[in-house]
């Protein structure tokens, strides 16, 4: 007999199935959303400000370079409505100054995510920020619907953050010696960093130094509650660079250089004025130069900072320090007459020659006239130690600690071929060896600083904003020469200008030094047709010193290659400039 089930019992167990299955279900669903990955809100917000590169600035004010944030539009299409894409490229492109055909192009190329610009300042990205709240009130932006996932979204138009960029407001003004940089993507964000010039060399103080972060847990309204698990870091930009060069005298001389150049069809022109007594460099100017903002494949050779990085044979202008290598071992009077033998000397195999034919001149005025045969002769009065070892002591194979990268050292004969008496008469006029622009620079800053080296510096300070400013550490200077020979040396190349190769530098009222090189240049192993001619001196008042130099670069013109004819008319302009900016003060 088959037992009947009460209908109650058949009712209790159907529901129990129906909570089973439900129970069942709802545990399947919680195991697979518990593991899939799902683009939930994050509880957690995050804001990141970045920190700029320090300024570089001149000594007048003058921003040399500075940067700018940069920021990225990105726009969804798929959110635009159609018949309001008008209105949008119209108001977009009035607020960021884009060209609204290229705008429509890009809006056009693609349903989806697009970029916009890539170079929106900090002020346009703050008027699209407030005409993207705009553009979702007036509903230019409308929800999309995937068709896949059937989730829909309202993105319309961001504007992020997307880097920095460099700026030169002074085009190429003091180019090459500010350098220039270039961009590293990281994290999708445009980065900088010093090449050359003084970017490179103060990269460690001009670069960003911290980033501000604001972290921590958000309302609804996506703020950021501040309490004691928020994170917060202040923005700290890089340091500013202040130097001793001021624009508008560089800015002056720089005109001065590009004139001469084109009247002398010479390849490059390099001035510089420093200060005698502390090395600050007031200008350091080449005819050669470019916008590092716009930097073309013809700018390629103007790159390099030809002050430091070009060695050369410099020619007469070692003449004042051989003989003050004389002077200092008491191997020379001034007053000794030396025969000049008409100008023309055999020593060896090689015959040495004068412009001018003199048979007898004093020792000193061996370096007025510029007399290759008279300081073939003295020179011979030095043992090879001396020589040797005084070159390197005037800094001769030595950087000039100048703040500038990749300067080049230059070279002069090792110590035993300074037993030679070829080798003693050639450096002695300064051929067998190289020197660079910065390196003469300095070792004639000796004869007008009693007998003390000074370092060149371009830069004076670094500071952060509005915070005190950061001395750079100047080298204590060394006493290269004794005083009584510097000052000497000093005497006899204010006679040189007086009386010698430099008279066009004569200026009334102010003691002007100076001694003219005219070199030939070295290729194809020998000695071509080119010539470097080059001044360096000194132009002092009551008050102030300055050394001064100018080398011309393979001047062209017809009969202009003499230094006296192309290196001091243009010392003596910039002596000039000097004087009406009130540098110089002439005694009348």
């Amino acid at each position: 007999m088959v037992k009947k089930i009460k209908p109650n019992t058949v009712k209790i167990i159907f529901l129990f199935s129906i909570v089973a299955l439900g129970f069942i279900i709802f545990l399947g669903a919680a195991f697979y959303w518990s593991n899939t990955k799902r683009k939930l809100p994050s509880l957690i917000y995050t804001e990141i400000t970045r920190a700029l590169r320090g300024d570089i600035i001149s000594s007048d004010g003058f921003r040399v370079a500075t940067s700018k944030k940069l920021y990225k539009v990105t726009l969804d299409t798929r959110n635009l409505d159609p018949q309001k894409k008008d209105l949008f490229i119209k108001l977009y492109t009035l607020y960021s100054g884009e060209n609204p055909q290229k705008v429509k192009k890009i809006i056009n190329s693609k349903f989806g995510n697009v970029v916009l610009s890539y170079k929106i300042d900090s002020k346009s990205a703050k008027y699209l920020k407030n005409l993207a709240r705009k553009l979702y009130a007036l509903r230019v932006f409308k929800s999309y619907e995937n068709p896949k996932t059937k989730v829909s979204f309202l993105h319309g138009m961001s504007i992020v953050e997307s880097g920095e960029q460099r700026i030169y407001p002074a085009i190429d003004t003091l180019t090459p010696v500010v350098g220039y940089i270039k961009k590293i993507e990281k994290n999708r964000i445009t980065k900088i960093q010093g090449v050359k010039g003084i970017e490179k060399y103060y990269e460690d103080k001009l670069k960003p130094i911290q980033d501000s972060i604001l972290r921590g847990r958000r309302d609804i309204a996506n703020n950021v509650i501040l309490d004691r698990s928020s994170i917060y870091t202040k923005k700290i930009d890089g340091y500013n660079v202040y130097l001793n060069i001021s624009l508008k005298i560089q800015k002056i001389i720089e005109k001065i250089l590009d004139t001469k150049k084109k009247s002398l069809n010479a390849y490059e022109i390099i001035a510089s004025v420093m200060d005698s007594k502390t090395g600050a460099v007031l200008a350091l100017a080449t005819s050669n130069r470019y916008n590092p903002d716009h930097i073309r494949k013809k700018d390629y050779e103007s790159l390099n900072v030809a002050a430091i990085e070009y060695a050369y044979e410099p020619g007469s202008v070692m003449k004042p320090i051989t003989f003050a290598l004389l002077l200092e071992h008491k191997e020379i009077n001034p007053f000794d007459l030396v025969r000049i033998f008409g100008g023309k000397y055999k020593l060896g195999k090689r015959t040495i020659r004068d412009s001018e034919s003199y048979e007898w001149l004093s020792a000193e005025d061996v370096v007025v006239h510029s007399s290759n045969v008279g300081i073939a002769q003295i020179a011979q009065n030095l043992n090879y130690i001396e020589f040797f070892q005084g070159l390197k002591d005037f800094g001769f194979t030595y950087k000039s600690g100048i703040d500038l990268p990749y300067e080049a050292r230059g070279e002069i004969p090792p110590l035993h071929k300074f037993k030679s008496e070829t080798y003693k008469a050639t450096v002695g006029y300064g051929y067998g060896m190289t020197a660079n622009f910065m390196q003469l620079m300095k070792a004639y800053s000796a004869f007008n600083n009693n007998g003390r080296e000074v370092t060149p510096k371009i830069a004076r300070y670094y500071s952060l904003k509005d915070k005190s400013p950061i001395p750079f550490v100047v080298p204590p200077q060394k006493q290269v020469i004794p005083v009584a020979v510097a000052k000497r040396v000093q005497k006899i190349l204010v006679k040189t200008v007086l009386k010698g190769t430099g008279k066009a530098a004569i200026y009334d009222g102010l003691e002007i030094g100076g001694k003219t090189g005219t070199a030939r240049i070295a290729g194809g192993g020998g000695y071509t047709k080119n010539y470097n001619s080059s001044f360096f001196g000194f132009a002092n008042d009551k008050k102030n010193r300055f050394t001064i130099g100018v080398l011309v670069r393979v001047p062209k013109k017809k009969y202009y290659y003499y230094a006296s004819l192309t290196a001091v008319p243009i010392f003596r302009q910039i002596v000039e400039k000097l004087v009406e900016e009130g540098y110089l003060v002439p005694n009348l």
